[in-house]
């Protein structure tokens, strides 16, 4: 209850603010992105899921060891 009271009471100060209009240039730049690069963060999950031997490989049987 307290942890709500005090989320309540941040947000009615001001803890969301609106983007103006002029922010909104700066806020589409590409290193203001969650992923700048999304091919590459794709890349990089394929490697690690590959190398992990669990889901999110390229869809063939078997894990990363070659083994298959």
């Amino acid at each position: 209850m307290r942890y709500l009271v005090c989320l309540a009471l941040l947000t009615a100060l001001g803890g969301c603010t609106a983007v103006q209009p002029w922010e909104r240039g700066t806020l589409a730049r590409e290193e203001m992105q969650w992923q700048p690069d999304p091919m590459g963060a794709r890349l990089a999950d394929h490697i690690h899921y590959s190398k992990e031997a669990s889901s999110g490989g390229s869809g063939a049987a078997g894990g990363g060891c070659g083994c298959n």
